[in-house]
């Protein structure tokens, strides 16, 4: 029987779009990876607050203040040492010129003794032809030996000496060197706080610098209110004494009068204590007159005038102008002078702030003072109570 052809249709071929499954399962598998690695990565750490950068930008200021005045202590031992070394190399010099004055001495000696062939004294005389000329010439030599003795002596007194000399400079060097570290160590602290805290405030938006320099105007304002407290009291204070130096005067006035206890009344007066205090007044009179002038020169860290100053700077110009010498560094001035409490404050004082001691100002009365604030900022007249209050001297 005959096979028949099949006449089967042929199936038509239908692209489609639905990708392949293997493909489908690579790419739904990445898509998974990658969120997978998006939720378990670390989160941005968050912006800090204003409050927060203003915290952050003080503190480092004012360890900056600190390294300053690790700073100019060393430069001022610096600068005394380089001194010192100075003094003692040139004196070193000198003595070793004394010892080769005494070396050629002592070699001209030598070479007159070897001229003479060095016959000694019992030869010399029996072969002199004048005895008694052996003997004037003997007495010439003797004071010859004591010449070269002396000459001996002095050479090893300067040879000891210069080599004393030699020591002190080595050990001066050494201090110097240690100290010059010291100063470069300060000075990269310095620069490496000073560089933090201007990063920090280049960060801040518009915004939030205004708001900044709202929260600074707050501060001001809360600290000239206590400054206007203080000075209510003090001119309390002031007048109360000056009522009760007043009604001293009137009895003693009226014992002497009526003549009951004659000679035997104190009259406190103007007079007491008055030599004191108006010499003080008369000196910060001075300083004050010359804080005053440097208002609107910047603060530069290190500086002591004239162009610019650091806050120790400014306070150890100003009391120079006074005829008193100030050490350079806020941890030395506190040191300076009589102790005062803040309620005592008058003019030309000391104010001094924070637990480490790293800044002064000049007390100007009525709460405020004058002084070099920090970097970007000028010499002015702030609130003693900006910055928390260390202590206060009274340095003449």
């Amino acid at each position: 029987m005959p096979v028949l052809a099949s006449h089967r249709k042929p199936r038509t071929k239908v692209r489609t779009t639905t990708p392949a499954v293997g493909l489908t399962t690579a790419a739904l598998a990445s898509v998974t990876l990658l969120s997978t690695q998006s939720a378990t990565a670390a989160p941005a750490e968050p912006k800090p607050a204003v409050e927060e950068v203003q915290k952050k930008v003080d503190a480092l200021y004012r360890q900056a203040g600190a390294a300053t005045q690790e700073y100019n202590r060393a430069k001022a031992a610096s600068a005394s040492q380089q001194t010192k070394v100075d003094t003692l190399l040139s004196d070193v010099a000198k003595r070793t010129e004394k010892i080769n004055e005494a070396r050629r001495a002592l070699g001209s000696y030598a070479a007159a003794q070897y001229r003479n062939g060095g016959i000694g004294p019992a030869a010399t005389f029996f072969l002199a032809d004048n005895p008694q000329g052996y003997f004037d010439q003997s007495r010439l030599m003797d004071r010859a030996t004591e010449r070269q003795q002396r000459s001996v002596t002095e050479f090893r007194t300067q040879q000891a000496s210069a080599a004393k000399k030699r020591a002190e400079a080595v050990k001066s060097l050494e201090t110097l060197t240690e100290t010059q570290a010291t100063l470069a160590s300060s000075k990269k602290d310095v620069q490496t706080k000073l560089t933090e805290a201007r990063g920090l405030l280049s960060r801040l938006t518009a915004e939030e610098k205004a708001r900044l320099a709202e929260l600074e105007r707050k501060k001001e304002a809360e600290a000239k209110e206590k400054a206007a407290k203080l000075a209510a009291r003090q001119a309390a204070e002031a007048k109360e004494r000056a009522e009760a130096e007043e009604k001293a005067r009137e009895e003693a006035a009226k014992e002497s009068g009526d003549g009951s206890g004659s000679g035997t009344g104190t009259d406190p007066g103007p007079g007491t204590g008055s030599g004191t205090d108006s010499g003080y007044a008369a000196k910060a009179e001075k300083v004050l007159a010359f804080a005053r002038a440097q208002i609107g020169k910047p603060y530069v860290w290190g500086a002591s005038g004239p162009s610019s100053y650091d806050c120790s700077g400014l306070t150890q110009a100003a009391w120079r102008e006074a005829g008193v010498t100030l050490p350079r560094t806020t941890w030395d001035q506190v040191e300076v002078g009589t102790r005062v409490a803040t309620s005592d404050l008058k003019p030309g004082d000391l104010v001094f702030f924070y637990d480490d001691i790293s800044h002064v100002g000049i007390y100007k009365g009525d709460g405020m003072m004058i002084h070099a604030p920090k970097p970007g900022a000028n010499v002015r007249e702030e609130s003693i109570y900006y910055m928390p209050i260390y202590g206060s001297v009274r340095p003449a």
